[in-house]
């Protein structure tokens, strides 16, 4: 193992010796030296404070100050004053002026964690120290210059934030210079019985008794444990057994008692990553709503035109999917009889059908096409034919611009 690396490691208590920790380290090591600035990522519990502290003590700036904020902990209506002060008077409670970390942390280093959980407005005032080292006190109209070296950590995707509109995409990739990540414990199943060991001695030695151990079997379940909440749910569990446990050599059904979900198999499985889970979108559901609406405007239609002509307005039977039923009623409307029904059932039989027969009507429905493109195609020919060709008199029929029904048409080639 590199010197160095180990050396790390002693001085700031890391414990393990998988290949994604030690690489890990070895990134932070290589862009101390430099001024870039550097996101750390990783799942909640995985020691991204730890890397923060090695890139500011092996950086020039390890005299100056480091100042570590937690951005999802602070309220939003008072983390501009935090970050970059404010001046007496700028709001209720502001009795006297106050310096922000940017000022306090000048030459120095800050750590902004969680901050995925930064408002809109706090990241436009963050983007500008990024770019040109430039921020102003809440409250003042003074441009105030800060020396200080970012490094931000989050357990969210940013990426997906971004895509979201939760996250400003020029500032995801201003932090995002040299990127860092930090492996889930799952990830790293070599390191849980020296992580173990270690939490199990700090404890002992804390509380003077003897150190917990493991059997193989109970060593074999805590490796094969998901630990979604890493090393820190680790470390709990040890202090709890520790504490409460009077044997000190625990068993499978010891452990149990402590892992909720020790039952949660680690099988591989299908990857998620990328797709969309499989439920009705809110598309799926507006889509469905304007089908739906469409037939009944289609019925309605159908039933003007019918009592336009002085016939009796035809009901084709439809389909209720919250009763499950299918709705033919006609209104009661003065009309005369129709010569050829458009819904006839088929004649029954007085015998008893069987149940594995098969129930056919006799009369053909023609089925409606509900492609968006073929409608809309049709409804631009109708307003074209309707209108003699006329594009400005059909646009404003079809509620579209000019230029939109141009574009239409030369889509659709429609003649």
């Amino acid at each position: 193992m590199n010197r160095e690396i180990l050396s790390v490691k002693q001085r700031f208590g890391i414990v393990g010796n998988s290949p994604g920790i030690d690489r890990a380290i070895q990134t932070a090591l290589q862009v101390a030296p430099t001024e870039m600035y550097v996101l750390i990522v990783g799942e909640s519990g995985t020691g991204k404070e730890f890397f923060p502290k090695i890139i500011h003590q092996h950086s020039i700036r390890k005299h100056k100050q480091y100042i570590a904020v937690n951005c999802g902990a602070i309220p939003e209506g008072t983390i501009d004053s935090e970050l970059f002060g404010h001046e007496k008077g700028a709001f209720t409670g502001a009795i006297d002026a106050r310096k922000g970390y940017f000022e306090v942390a000048d030459g120095g280093t800050i750590f902004l964690d969680e901050v995925g959980e930064l408002p809109a407005q706090t990241q436009v005032r963050l983007l500008r120290i990024l770019e040109t080292g430039e921020y102003i006190r809440v409250g003042s109209s003074k441009v105030q210059k800060t020396d200080t070296r970012i490094v931000a950590a989050t357990n969210v995707n940013l990426e997906k934030a971004v895509q979201h509109g939760k996250f400003r995409e020029d500032l995801f990739y201003r932090l995002n210079t040299v990127p860092i990540r930090l492996p889930a414990l799952r990830e790293r199943k070599e390191d849980i019985f020296a992580l173990f060991t270690f939490f199990a001695s700090e404890t002992a030695d804390k509380y003077k008794f003897d150190p917990i151990r493991l059997t193989p079997e109970a060593l074999h379940m805590i490796e094969n444990y998901r630990w979604p909440g890493n090393i820190r749910q680790l470390k709990n569990v040890v202090e709890q057994m520790s504490i409460i446990e009077k044997e000190r050599l625990l068993t499978p059904e010891k452990i149990a008692n402590y892992l909720p979900e020790i039952n949660t198999t680690t099988l591989p499985t299908l990857s998620t990553q990328g797709r969309e889970p499989e439920s009705h979108t809110e598309r799926e559901i507006l889509f469905k709503i304007l089908f739906d609406m469409r037939k009944e405007v289609h019925e309605l239609r159908r039933m003007v035109y019918s009592m336009l002509d002085g016939r009796e307005p035809v009901t084709k039977p439809t389909y209720e999917p919250q009763t499950g039923i299918f709705d033919t009623q006609i209104s009661n409307l003065p009309a005369k009889p129709v010569e050829t029904p458009i819904f006839q059932p088929a004649p029954q039989s007085e015998s008893i059908i069987p149940k594995d027969s098969i129930i056919e009507d006799t009369s053909e429905v023609e089925e409606e096409s509900l492609s968006l493109i073929d409608n809309e195609k049709d409804l631009i020919q109708k307003a074209l034919n309707k209108h003699n060709g006329k594009r400005k008199l059909a646009a404003e029929e079809l509620g579209i611009s000019e230029r939109t029904l141009y574009r239409k048409i030369k889509e659709y080639d429609i003649k």
